[in-house]
This record gives C-alpha cells, sequence and structure tokens, in this order.
C-alpha cells in the first residue's frame, strides 16, 4: 500500500465531486499531485475515495474549513461545479476561509461575462482567480482533457505544472497554455462549445442524407462513417458517431439510434456563442443555424402537424450510391472547414474587442487533443496561424481556401440535391452561403441601404465619393 503523509498539506483542492470533478481529481493524482476533495454531498465524497488506487494521494473533507485545512498555502481552489449560481454560491463560502493570496479556479462552463465580474469582485479583494475551460467529457477528464485558462498571469504558473501533467498530451505537447487575461480561457471554452454545435449539426445532416436520401441503414452507416473518420475527416464526433450506429437497444434489440427521440436539448453555450458574435458583427451563420436546428426539433408536435399538412417531395436520390457518398463526404469537409473559420474569426474579434492577445496557433495547437472538437483539420489550422499569426479569415490561407474550392462544386450539388429531396439541411447550405458571401466583390448591401434611407433617412456611402448622403426619395 501506498504510504502517504497525511501530515503534507495537499497541492491542490477540488470543490464538486460528480463525474468530472472525480475524474480530474484521481487525473492530477496519477501524475503524483496531492489533491483534497470536498462536495455538499457526502455519497460523492465517498465515491471518490472508493474509486481511489492505492498510489494515488486523494482526500477528502466533510466541510470547508476543514478542507481548506487540507492545502498547502498559498492555497489553489478548483471549482467544477454547475455555472451560474451555484459558482457564486461556492465563492462566497470560500472567501469565508480563503486568504489574499489564494487562488481560485473555475473549472465549469462559465459565462464569460459572469467570468469578468467575479474577476473584478474577487481580485480587488486580494485573491487571484482564473476562468479555465475544460473539454473532453468524463474519459477527458480522467485520461486528458483539453485545458483552456485565462485569467492572471501568475496564477496559472503557480498550478502550471499541475494542469500540463493531467491536459492531454500531442506529440509530447500538453494540450493547455496560458491563454490571455481576464475571461479569455472561458471565451475560449465558449466558442468552441459553438464550434462543437456546428460541426454536429452538419455531421446530423450527412447522417439524415445518407438515411433518408440513400436508405442507409445503421450497420451500413457505421462503416461509411468509419471509412470517413480514417481520411482527412477523422475527428473525434466521427468516431463517436461511427461508433453510435452499431450500438443495440437492450429493451428493442434493434439499433439504438433508431429509437431515440429527434428532439436535441442544449445548455445554453451555443446560444452565448452566437449572442456575442451578433454583438462583434462577426457572422457565425453555422452556429447560429445550429442553434437554430436544435430549437426546431424541440417542436416535435408541431413538425407532426405539419407533416401530414405540407405536401412536399419524396426524400429520395437518384444516381449511383457510391458516388453520391463521395460527394457527401466531400461537401462534409468543406463544410466543417467552414464552421471553423467562422468560429476563429469571432475568436479573433473577440481578442481584439476585449483585449485578449489571443496566439491563433495556441489555441488550435490545445484543441487538437483531449477537446470534443479534436480533429486532424486542426493541425492545419495551426499551421495556418503559424505561418501568418495575422490571418485575417482561415479561408484566405492556402491550404485550406484550396481545400474548400476543390470541394465546392460537391458542395454546391449536395445542397441542390438534398433541398431537391426536401431534405432540411440548413448547414449545408449556410457553409455554401458564407463562402459564396465571402469571396463576393459585390453584395446586395446597397439595396438595403436605399431602402433604410428612403424608409428612416438613415443615409449612406457611395462608391465614387467619400462622406455619407440622403435623398430625398420619389422627389424627381
Amino acid at each position: 500500500m501506498a504510504n502517504h503523509d497525511n501530515h503534507k498539506k495537499c497541492d491542490i483542492g477540488l470543490i464538486g465531486l460528480g463525474v468530472m470533478g472525480r475524474n480530474f481529481a484521481q487525473n492530477m493524482a496519477d501524475h503524483g499531485f496531492s489533491v483534497a476533495g470536498y462536495d455538499r454531498d457526502k455519497e460523492k465524497n465517498q465515491a471518490l475515495m472508493t474509486e481511489r488506487t492505492e498510489q494515488q494521494d486523494l482526500r477528502v473533507a466533510d466541510d470547508f474549513k476543514e478542507f481548506i485545512g487540507l492545502l498547502s498555502r498559498p492555497r489553489s481552489v478548483m471549482m467544477l461545479v454547475p455555472a451560474g449560481d451555484p459558482v457564486d454560491a461556492v465563492i462566497d463560502e470560500l472567501l469565508l476561509y480563503l486568504e489574499p493570496g489564494d487562488l481560485i479556479i473555475d473549472s465549469g462552463n462559465s459565462r464569460f461575462t459572469d467570468t469578468n465580474r467575479r474577476i473584478g469582485s474577487i481580485e480587488s479583494k486580494g485573491f487571484q482567480y482564473l476562468g479555465m475551460g475544460m473539454s473532453g467529457g468524463e474519459s477527458g477528464a480522467r485520461r486528458g482533457p483539453s485545458l483552456m485558462p485565462g485569467g492572471t498571469r501568475k496564477g496559472y504558473e503557480r498550478i502550471a505544472k499541475i494542469l500540463e501533467a493531467a491536459a492531454a498530451n500531442v506529440d509530447n505537447d500538453p494540450c493547455v497554455a496560458y491563454l490571455g487575461p481576464g475571461s479569455s480561457g472561458h471565451y475560449v471554452k465558449m466558442v468552441h462549445n459553438g464550434i462543437e454545435y456546428a460541426v454536429m449539426q452538419l455531421i446530423s445532416e450527412a447522417y439524415d442524407l445518407m438515411k433518408q436520401g440513400l436508405q442507409m441503414e445503421p450497420e451500413e452507416l457505421h462503416g461509411v462513417f468509419d471509412r470517413m473518420n480514417q481520411g482527412e475527416l477523422n475527428s473525434y464526433l466521427m468516431e463517436i458517431t461511427s461508433d453510435i450506429f452499431l450500438q443495440k437497444d437492450e429493451k428493442t434489440e434493434t439499433p439504438l439510434i433508431d429509437v431515440i427521440l429527434d428532439e436535441a436539448r442544449q445548455k445554453g453555450t451555443g446560444e452565448w456563442t452566437a449572442w456575442d458574435a451578433l454583438d462583434l458583427q462577426v457572422p457565425t451563420f453555422n452556429i447560429d443555424i445550429a442553434v437554430m436546428m436544435r430549437d426546431m426539433s424541440a417542436y416535435k408536435t408541431l413538425r407532426e402537424k405539419a407533416g401530414h399538412a405540407l405536401a412536399g417531395p419524396k426524400p429520395l436520390f437518384e444516381g449511383e450510391k457510391d458516388a453520391i457518398l463521395q460527394r457527401i463526404e466531400s461537401a462534409l469537409y468543406a463544410a466543417v472547414i467552414i464552421a471553423y473559420t467562422q468560429g476563429m474569426a469571432l475568436l479573433g474579434q473577440a481578442s481584439k474587442r476585449y483585449e485578449y492577445g489571443l496566439d491563433m496557433e495556441t489555441v488550435a495547437r490545445i484543441w487538437r487533443g483531449g477537446c470534443i472538437i479534436r480533429a486532424a483539420l486542426l493541425e492545419k489550422i495551426r499551421s495556418a496561424y503559424q505561418s501568418n499569426p495575422d490571418l485575417e479569415n482561415m479561408l484566405l490561407d492556402d491550404q485550406l481556401g484550396r481545400a474548400v474550392v476543390e470541394r465546392e462544386k460537391d458542395l454546391r450539388y449536395i445542397v441542390c440535391t438534398g433541398s431537391a429531396a426536401g431534405l432540411p439541411i440548413p448547414g449545408l447550405m449556410v457553409a455554401l452561403s458564407y463562402f459564396d458571401a465571402l469571396r463576393s466583390r459585390r453584395l446586395p448591401a446597397n439595396l438595403i441601404m436605399a431602402q433604410r434611407d428612403y424608409f428612416g433617412a438613415h443615409t449612406y456611402a457611395r462608391v465614387d465619393a467619400a462622406g455619407t448622403f440622403h435623398t430625398r426619395w420619389g422627389k424627381q
């Protein structure tokens, strides 16, 4: 049995011992760090002690005072509790026991505006604060997540060795880095989740094209997604999608995917991303439509009624199946690149507006492993920003732009084919529209400005003269 010195103070404390918290506590302990845990639910405290191995220096406390007493000074306390009021409640209680100079780390999915508020309040009292996004789910927390810390650099440096050891690792490079001041960590995690929404929507549309348009069964779908995952679309989301089609329902012994209700839930991070993109005036077509389609899915009863009342084409494709599958794969890859493009563009604009000073190559680097949106594509994205740190838009990178241009005809074909079959594929459609809008040297926005000036005297700019102008419309 390992000989742990219970008189030695712990390197770090963790509040919130649900599945994620317990897994991350064990992860840190696996790497030789002593960890104190606390949860108001005594059963979760007990679960951690039951799950720990003999080699792990893990301890739990029955109350806050005992928990704080287990930590070495200056103390570092991590929270893994639900976003919102629970975070504020834990902080309020922590501040009763901590001392100036101690560090608080919020590793939940807090909204970045809440993190800004907390930083202002906590640092004014002499404490340090980090808002740290964590992605990877339960297995990532246990085996190595992607970690996105932002806030005080001194606070990060205090726990850097712990985070670098516990994070996922790609080519001996830990998937964690100090991202910047303030709420930068939680902002990057928010946009990560927005991209996640967008890519999941695109994958679900590819599935629907195959399921309805090509009448493919789950076992065959598994084979197609598994093959796609071996190529340029290699990613965690493609991998789990392939696995999903093999899962059998214990109750009916049929493919589980066919008995899951088609109503997608959400926790809000996608909405937050879309809202802030609107505030910053960054077009994030794919993130926006992914949120809207989850909203649409919730209208199950209405959709059932409309399905009977509103006629449309039969969702069947004509043509050779393998050729269509190849074009779906090509279109999906182009659309995924475009979705990442929008997310990275939002990060770039937010970095300027909020003075985060984000290094985009670093963001792509720490997303390569551990997180939900990890994908082979991220190595190309990293390379693009490494070559040009000031890259204004990913599609202006020679390699990434060429990849989309080479697949543009397939994306256009699939959008037309899916639309003609009456299948809802808004993610693929808006990806194509983003591409077309971005490359349009002229948009019909001039008519919109004329309309605004006509009904509201909002003025307009001219192509042949500087300044603003107003016309008395209809007065000839």
